[in-house]
């Protein structure tokens, strides 16, 4: 996603300049909640009801300032889209948007300190979608609006992206793995134990969710089979405190007999790890059990 300001994106395209700074942005999410309280009124927000269209419910539609200048507006709300338009081209916070429904993408688009995951519908000036980071409000999404599911997943791509970002933590601190810590969140945001490195191998949202709930909302993962393992699934142990919960993300299988596979983890005394393990197979540690996580849609 190309995106207002001169910060490289965390998806690695690249920005667009504009007028804005970072500084405006914090200021300003910092001042709009002492504004409020005095009663000066901060964005103007009008819900109006909006009619279904696109095959998308739209339940509302409000009246949002932006900021800075030049902010891409995409197709959809995979940042990979192509840009329909730009907003603010010119002047900054010269355009206010009409919204009527958000997105949380799992994906964190960052203007100095202020970061969201979510994209806005817009129906003007430009149609299309916008991230909540060019919006003029303090919070991380815009206040009163439906939040919709995101982009349909791709599968195989999920899976392999998924140990491509396991893999990236290896390397991540200058050259050597991440660290573990329960305390601790790494620069990305997540929580820098097991549950917090599956839950950025995954793009949940940060810190990341625990150990019991990578294996027990089913609107993350479902139970599978040993014999059902593929790249990118999970292998759980909720059980006990968190001292002795564990969850690791296979990669593949070493051998014909299944004795034994390769998988990335965060543990303890070591941080990032890539090896091979015997967790939840016979004669293995029986407490974990296999799960899929359902964006990968099969």
């Amino acid at each position: 996603m190309a995106e207002h300001g001169t910060t490289q994106p965390a998806d690695g395209t690249t920005p667009v300049p504009g007028a804005g700074s970072a500084f405006h942005r914090t200021l300003l999410r910092r001042m709009l909640p002492a504004v409020a309280a005095a009663g000066l009124g901060v964005t103007g927000i009008a819900g109006v009801a909006h009619g279904a269209a696109g095959g998308a419910q739209r339940t509302a539609a409000a009246d949002f300032p932006t900021w800075g200048t030049r902010w891409v507006v995409h197709a959809d709300a995979d940042t990979r889209s192509p840009a329909v338009g730009m907003i603010n081209n010119a002047v900054p916070g010269k355009d206010r948007i009409t919204a009527d429904y958000q997105v949380d993408t799992g994906h964190r688009v960052c203007e100095g300190s202020a970061c969201s995951t979510y994209t806005a519908h817009i129906t003007g000036p430009v149609s299309g979608f916008l991230t909540v980071v060019a919006v003029a409000v303090p919070q991380d999404r815009l206040p009163g609006l439906p939040v919709q599911g995101g982009p349909p997943p791709q599968p195989g791509a999920s899976r392999q992206e998924m140990l491509a970002r396991a893999a990236s933590w290896l390397t991540a601190d200058n050259g050597a793995p991440v660290p573990y810590s329960q305390d601790k969140v790494w620069k990305d945001g997540y929580r820098q134990d097991c549950s917090g490195y599956v839950s950025m191998a995954l793009r949940l949202p940060t810190p990341g969710a625990n150990t019991v709930g990578l294996a027990t909302d089913r609107g993350l993962t479902r139970p599978i089979a040993l014999g059902e393992l593929k790249g990118g699934d999970l292998l759980v142990d909720a059980t006990g405190d968190n001292n002795n919960r564990h969850v690791v993300i296979f990669e593949k299988w070493n051998d014909a007999a299944h004795s034994s596979y390769t998988a990335f983890e965060q543990r303890g005394g070591h941080g990032t790890d890539h090896r091979s393990l015997t967790y939840g197979l016979p004669g293995g540690d029986a407490e974990f059990m296999p799960y899929r996580p359902v964006a990968f849609g099969d």
